[in-house]
């Protein structure tokens, strides 16, 4: 028997920049319920971004950011006949958020020796043009996708 769907919780925007994602993103990086130090790292991240892209605005870099490491398609481990495969399948807008986020954070935090806050300015600059580790698993994503394309009609 399915689980009942759970009523989805309304997302509050930040006060700074007044958007739903950026808010999103915080609760992403918030570790052990500390919003406010999660709060300074994107702010002090969108801050940096203002300052070496100079003319940008840090919330058009986030945006492109987020389309550039967002899958399109990903695979999923399907178990028929004793064997397990890997099929390929559409990623919907929410998961596709969810993963870019969690990928750009991913790969700030795997860098070491500098702040948080500069790490993931560095990450989302990287992103918004289409390089650095986040994009590179985008890709490694794609790439396993395309590759088990043969088992697509798996799909359910």
């Amino acid at each position: 028997m399915r689980r009942p769907i759970t009523k989805k919780h309304k997302i509050v925007p930040d006060h700074k920049y007044n958007s739903e994602k950026i808010s999103k993103f915080i609760n992403y990086i918030m570790l052990d319920g500390e919003r406010n130090v999660a709060k300074e790292i994107v702010y002090k991240a969108f801050d940096k971004i203002a300052k070496d892209t100079g003319t940008k605005d840090p919330m058009e870099v986030f945006e492109d950011a987020l389309k550039n490491v967002e899958p399109n398609m990903e695979v999923r481990s399907r178990r028929i006949g004793g064997a397990n495969y890997q099929v390929p399948r559409p990623v919907n807008a929410v998961r596709r958020r969810l993963l870019s986020m969690n990928w750009i954070i991913g790969a700030a935090r795997a860098k070491k020796g500098k702040p948080m806050h500069v790490r993931l300015a560095d990450e989302l600059i990287l992103a918004s043009k289409g390089e650095g580790e986040a994009v590179k698993k985008r890709e490694n994503t794609h790439r396993m996708a395309d590759a088990n394309k043969a088992f697509a009609h798996f799909s359910w």
